[in-house]
């Protein structure tokens, strides 16, 4: 390797890193394991490319690889989602939302999102978000019962408000969204549709759960989470929104596009259609409902009272220890997730938050499945059943050290 010899101090972060991610359990949300060919596309050539500016039509010479491979990337993006335009080139999945926002709205336009504690992302307008200072936000939450989208609350809000565009999608939402149910409401109110499927990306493109596809006008997405593949975010849209959208990613948002970035979204499209790919999925999903009714068979309240997707909400309000408390220990026992907002936080001048979020994407890349997930909740019961017991902690670590040997991250293919 040559960095080993150029910097010594950093390859030995990055072994100290593939250590990490071989000997821990890796059950954040937003996290995955991407295969081998992804790490070679975004280590390839391509990252000493600079572009600006579209296919044929670039403000710097030597694009015609590039101009190829964004184009590829275009083409499989548009099949694969059934979508009618496609722009590949957005740094994150914020900088699509940014982008999508920018191209039909003015600074200071009404925008209606799904509330952080229910479920929203910062870039759907939260006070931290350098969105809530571009645009009007309200916000519309869960029903307190069910702890489900109240559709009848969007309507309400939409008719009050009279939003120029409504954002349907979340980061830390368990369940299935109505699309077409929201769509009817923002055409009742002459808004434009955004869905923000960063998470379930991944599941819509295996056509395990619906598409918000054919019912929004804008749909964005990253494709490191579910899809398993590189960074990035990615806008999907109607073709009357092409040329909006085109100006308002470049040079409207953003100058040039790492080739190497988009070249790593053209292989996990190609990846995507293929039979490993919507197997992996479908047991994302399989997996998630056993974690879910493993917790909550060990006494745990889940939030909506299940899953839907690949992700799991537990509430720990009721268990003597809030969030941070919860993932500190967990990971001092090799296992990952992250702490997290949940709707009863909603209003709290607490810092510390209630629940954590449990994801089954990554350990359903490394081939595991509903018996690993009955192993997982026992573990994770263990390490918060016993936050000042080192032994027990030792114990946990261990025990997930042996589950991650017979998981290896890029050990055989799961058969």
């Amino acid at each position: 390797m040559h960095i080993q010899v150029d910097d010594p101090e950093v390859a030995g972060l990055i072994k100290a890193e593939e250590s990490r991610i071989e000997n821990t359990l890796n059950l954040i949300a937003a996290e995955n394991h991407c295969p081998e060919s992804i790490m070679e596309a975004l280590g390839s050539v391509f990252n000493t490319k600079t572009i600006e500016g579209y296919p044929g039509r670039r403000f710097h010479a030597g694009c015609v690889h590039a101009d190829e491979v964004e184009r590829l990337a275009n083409e499989r993006a548009m099949q694969l989602f059934n979508a009618e335009y496609v722009n590949v080139q957005p740094h994150s999945g914020t900088s699509a939302n940014l982008a999508a926002y920018f191209s039909v709205l003015e600074t200071g336009d009404k925008i209606l999102s799904m509330g952080l504690p229910f479920g929203g992302h910062l870039s759907h307008g939260h006070s931290a978000s350098m969105t809530s200072r571009c645009f009007d936000f309200s916000h519309y939450s869960v029903d307190g019962k069910t702890e489900r989208i109240d559709y009848e609350e969007i309507r309400m809000l939409a008719e009050k408000v009279k939003p120029r565009m409504i954002i349907a999608g979340a980061s830390s939402y368990p369940r299935l969204i109505d699309y077409g149910r929201i769509a009817e409401i923002a055409r009742d109110v002459s808004a434009y549709l955004l869905a923000d499927m960063a998470h379930i990306a991944g599941l819509v493109a295996a056509k395990i759960i619906p598409s918000p596809v054919p019912y929004c006008d804008f749909i964005t997405f990253t494709c490191y989470k579910t899809m398993m593949g590189g960074r990035g975010g990615v806008i999907l849209a109607k073709k009357k929104y092409e040329k909006r959208l085109n100006s308002a990613i470049f040079p409207g948002c953003q100058g040039t596009s790492p080739v190497n970035v988009i070249a790593a979204k053209a292989v996990i499209f190609k990846l995507a259609g293929e039979e490993r790919f919507i197997k992996i999925q479908k047991n994302i999903l399989k997996n998630a409902k056993e974690l879910a009714a493993k917790i909550e068979s060990r006494g745990y309240r889940l939030i909506t009272d299940g899953t839907d997707n690949h992700q799991v909400l537990v509430d720990l309000s009721g268990r003597g220890v809030d969030g941070d408390t919860a993932e500190k220990a967990l990971e001092s026992a090799g296992i990952i997730m992250n702490r997290n907002v949940i709707p009863s936080d909603a209003g709290s001048k607490n810092m510390l938050v209630s629940g954590i979020r449990i994801g089954s994407s990554a350990v359903t890349a490394r081939g595991m499945g509903r018996s690993e997930m009955a192993r997982i909740a026992d573990l994770i019961d263990t390490v918060l059943s016993n936050l000042n017991n080192e032994d027990a902690l030792f114990g946990v670590r261990k025990d997930v050290e042996r589950l991650c040997d017979e998981y290896p991250v890029y050990g055989e293919e799961d058969t």
